[in-house]
């Protein structure tokens, strides 16, 4: 084992480091979601880069995500949009990031059309945008209602076509490498056969995900444990606001627990409705995710049942079809018509707002770790996510972090050239 430390001393569960396979790279990123992808996507070619993660590349909630993503759509949407996710946050939202989230929204979405990311379009083939909860007006890309296995799979693809960029599955972190000088050096892992691998690294990325596999019902992938968040509390890396979770009010009820399906917000966003037990609507579905939520809850109490139901009757067919399929398909297989009935939906677990505290870079409080996506916490999203922010600001973040790297390398780089000049 190299002449390294453990970020919380000795590893846990504890493994066998004697004689275990030690890898060396410029930059480990720790997640395959839209962040970790994102972020590699804007390293320099000449960085070795390895991305690791905890099941196969497909089982990451950026896969998950149907509703799609924000964009600010002209000047006048800046204002409006900026109040939108205040508002949702309950005004606890870190005001700088929130606006580095905006201005730079355009110019990543124009970097997805360039990579080949599609969203649906209307018939004059100009960009479709509808409006979900707590949204003022349309601003929201989408490509149906699997926005995000679009975006994460044309990620992927570019990913892979990059030489200096290698990914590996079934790959678990551990624990952080930390130099005596207690900077982030690395990390331990063990793989797929149960075996430890140091990977040491100049510079590592957390994008491990959220935390939705500690909870009984929820809409993440049971793998997403909250790794990130655990591993640099042990280590005395800032976390901020862990307790604030978010609810989403409508996943598809099922008496059995495992991941519950999401029925997308845009659904209401195009007009599906919420009734009681009595087919009687019974609150503003466009309110944000913690209000409607709280609304249904308080419903499913005095009707005495497990669920509520969400009735599409005011959705056109044709919208049914196209923009929610796969929400169709998937409740048609488990004996639900959406065109022609309610579906009952009950709150799931959805979304951490809180992490790994980091600055505008993604920069956390030790040096060399950056953390990106649900795994961190910049401030965009405050006590409650505006719903579609999160695919955005995931990648917003993870290419500052990813430049906030590259920088600092160049600067090294013209560092030891100074110093070389001078001793010649």
């Amino acid at each position: 084992m190299s002449a390294v430390k453990l970020g919380a001393g000795a590893p846990e569960p504890l493994v066998d480091l004697v004689g275990c396979e030690e890898v060396y790279r410029d930059v480990l990123i720790v997640g395959c979601g839209v962040a970790g992808l994102y972020a590699a996507l804007n390293l320099p070619a000449h960085l070795s880069v390895e991305l690791i993660c905890k099941e196969d590349v497909a089982s990451c909630d950026s896969m998950l995500a149907q509703g799609g993503i924000c964009v600010q759509r002209d000047d006048d949407d800046y204002q409006p949009w900026f109040d939108d996710t205040l508002r949702a946050g309950h005004f606890e939202n870190r005001v700088e990031s929130v606006d580095i989230m905006i201005r730079e929204s355009r110019a990543l979405i124009n970097d997805l059309l360039a990579l080949g990311v599609e969203f649906d379009r209307t018939v004059d083939g100009s960009l479709d945008y509808t409006r979900e909860g707590a949204h003022s007006r349309p601003r929201i890309l989408h490509k149906a209602d699997l926005t995000g296995a679009e975006i994460t799979t044309k990620l992927l693809a570019a990913v892979r076509q990059r030489p200096n960029v290698s990914i590996t599955e079934y790959v678990t972190m551990r624990d952080l490498l930390v130099s005596d000088d207690g900077q982030c050096v690395g990390v331990l892992a063990v793989d797929g056969a149960g075996e430890a691998v140091l990977i040491h690294a100049h510079d590592v990325i957390l994008a491990t995900g959220g935390v939705g596999g500690l909870y009984p019902r929820s809409t993440n992938f049971r793998s997403l444990t909250g790794d990130g968040c655990r591993i640099c509390e042990r280590a005395g890396v800032r976390l901020q606001d862990m307790d604030y979770v978010q609810i989403h009010p409508t996943s598809l009820y099922t008496p059995e627990a495992g991941r519950a399906f999401l029925i997308s917000e845009s659904c209401r966003g195009e007009g599906a409705i919420l009734l009681n037990a009595a087919g009687e609507r019974f609150c503003d579905e466009l309110q944000p995710r913690d209000v409607v939520s709280q609304a249904i809850w308080h419903q499913m109490e005095l009707d005495g049942m497990p669920y509520v139901r969400l009735s599409f009757v005011n959705v056109p067919r044709e919208v049914i079809l196209g923009h929610f399929s796969n929400i169709y398909r998937h409740c048609l297989e488990v004996g639900f018509d959406i065109t022609r009935e309610p579906i009952p939906v009950v709150p799931a677990q959805h979304y951490l707002m809180g992490g790994v505290w980091t600055d505008r870079d993604g920069r956390t409080t030790m040096e060399h770790l950056y953390a990106a996506g649900e795994t961190s916490c910049n401030g965009v999203h405050g006590r409650n996510r505006l719903a579609s922010n999160s695919l955005l600001e995931s990648m917003v973040f993870a290419r500052r972090a990813a430049k906030a790297i590259e920088q600092h390398d160049q600067d090294e780089r013209e560092g030891r050239l100074v110093c070389e000049r001078s001793i010649a």
